[in-house]
């Protein structure tokens, strides 16, 4: 099949199968009625039907569950057929993927405090050559209430082989939702870790190869309420992406010359303010400004964007979120450098050279666009984003347009499907020390996944999806030549078949 129409035909299918499972919502049949939590008819708790909009957690559809202190063990086990175990560009080496997992999580709760954790581990085994590996992801959420606000404070650490956009470091097999179905997502929140607010991007996206990199990021908020229809919201984050080795293949073209590749680490200072309006149950407006720092490996290198966004929300509880952004961003380029060459800065006044400042100011628009609609038996979800990233370790900084469209729907009273698919567009800022030669690339992802639930606490999937990572020069990698064998595209397809346990939750009030 030529390049791009497999991702085409994915692309028309999901699309297709979203319209259709909508038209068929319209007389649906009756649902029962859910399960109360853990067995207990408690009461569903008061909650804020239009938080604010400049905030960084979303309301949920779903139907509120009552809340209990609770600790979930659980066990994952999944095998994959991999095109392109690598993920190396023009690579077509098969190879079986094993992963062995374990997670756990945590929720207690107070009166006016919460806490939830939750933690998955293991290793993957690859027989097509990368070997074993591990995966560790640690995520904390700490939230204290008063009677007109809330101060949450969060933190997620991970060690993953690959980027996270599209699950890649589980594979590549997104639609699956990493084989843990809905852990963690009620406790931490539907946009904990940056969901929401674009200029907390710690770091994540795409990749080339399989590197290990560890990523931290932090965020505190507070919302705070001023009246019953204004409030305010302040946030603050800072997060670090850092790579441990190079991508180094002998033969990545099906060459003999060796390919090395360091890939740039940075840190992340973000900050954001905003004010909210509520204009009726159902209409809200926001005007937010949003500060990005970033510092990245290559000495002397770094940017600093501002962001000034008009926002507007349209929710109806339990049934539809519509969010909309866009304003200015003004990013000012900062390079650094010594009058001596090949001096360092921190050597550059003692070897008797001075240190030189260029700063270069770039206006552009910055965005977003969400919107969530739950039908009877569906749930679609589409967003789209264009902000300032760290360019995913292959560039010193990137301008990227992201957008997502997933849908998920019970099929029977034990099987559910989930399809996915996304793009993204990453340009390169003009930084020095970008890991390629290219100056843009692209990766698109698309994908289908089954679940089957066996008794009360087994649950098995199958999945399929198909990446393709895309540079705009042709031998984009530092060691390659444009005139032996070479390739700037990099498709994968994962097939995944797999087991996840998690017994009844220990209640722990």
């Amino acid at each position: 099949m030529k390049k791009g129409h497999m991702m085409m035909t994915l692309t028309l299918t999901l699309i297709g199968a979203s319209v259709a499972w909508a038209q068929t919502d319209q007389n649906p049949p009756a649902a029962p009625p859910p399960a109360p939590a853990f067995g207990q008819e408690n009461p569903v708790p008061a909650v804020s039907e239009n938080p604010p909009i400049s905030a960084i957690d979303q309301p949920g559809l779903e139907p509120h569950a009552a809340p209990e202190s609770f600790l979930l063990p659980g066990l994952h086990f999944s095998e994959s057929a991999d095109s392109n175990p690598g993920d190396t560009l023009g690579g077509s080496s098969f190879g079986a993927v094993t992963r062995g997992l374990g997670s756990l999580t945590l929720q207690k709760l107070w009166k006016n405090y919460a806490v939830a954790m939750d933690y998955i581990g293991g290793v993957v085994y690859d027989s097509g050559g990368v070997g074993l590996e591990q995966l560790q992801q640690f995520d904390m959420d700490n939230r204290i209430n008063w009677k007109r606000g809330q101060l949450a404070i969060r933190d997620s650490v991970s060690y993953l082989p690959e980027g996270t956009f599209g699950f890649s470091a589980y594979g590549g097999s997104g639609a699956y939702d990493s084989g843990l179905g809905s852990l963690g997502s009620g406790m931490l929140g539907s946009a904990a870790f940056g969901g929401q607010a674009s200029s907390f991007t710690g770091g994540n996206g795409v990749s080339v190869g399989e590197v290990p990199r560890l990523l931290n990021l932090g965020l505190a908020d507070i919302v705070e309420n001023l009246t019953p229809k204004s409030s305010v919201t302040l946030a603050a984050g800072y997060g670090v992406v850092h790579f441990y080795g190079a991508l180094n293949e002998n033969s990545l073209f099906g060459g003999s010359t060796p390919v090395n590749v360091s890939f740039v680490g940075s840190s992340e200072v973000t900050a954001q303010v905003g004010y909210d309006r509520i204009l009726n149950p159902r209409d809200q407006v926001a005007l937010s400004y949003g500060y990005q720092g970033f510092d990245f490996s290559v000495e002397g290198t770094a940017f600093h964007s501002n962001v000034i966004q008009a926002m507007y929300g349209h929710r109806i509880s339990g049934r539809m979120d519509f969010l909309i952004s866009a304003g200015p961003q003004f990013t000012l380029i900062n390079l650094q450098g010594c009058t001596i060459p090949g001096a360092t800065l921190g050597d550059c006044t003692s070897a008797g050279g001075t240190v030189n400042s260029v700063g270069t100011l770039r206006i552009g628009v910055a965005g977003r666009i969400s919107l969530r609609y739950k039908f009877p038996r569906t749930m679609l979800s589409l967003s789209g984003q264009r902000y300032d990233t760290s360019g995913s370790g292959l560039f010193a900084g990137a301008e990227t347009n992201i957008a997502q469209l997933d849908a998920a729907r019970p099929l029977t009273r034990v099987w559910d499907m989930i399809a996915d698919l996304g793009y993204a567009k990453n340009t390169q800022l003009q930084l020095p020390g970008a890991a390629v030669s290219a100056t843009s690339f692209s990766y698109g992802y698309a994908g289908v996944a089954f679940h089957r639930q066996f008794g009360r606490n087994l649950r098995g999937f199958v999945s399929y999806q198909f990446n393709e990572l895309g540079f705009n020069t042709a031998c984009p990698l530092s060691g390659s030549s444009s005139t032996g064998p070479c390739s700037h595209i990099s498709q994968r397809q994962v097939g995944t078949i797999g087991l996840d346990w998690t017994p009844r939750p220990i209640r722990l009030d």
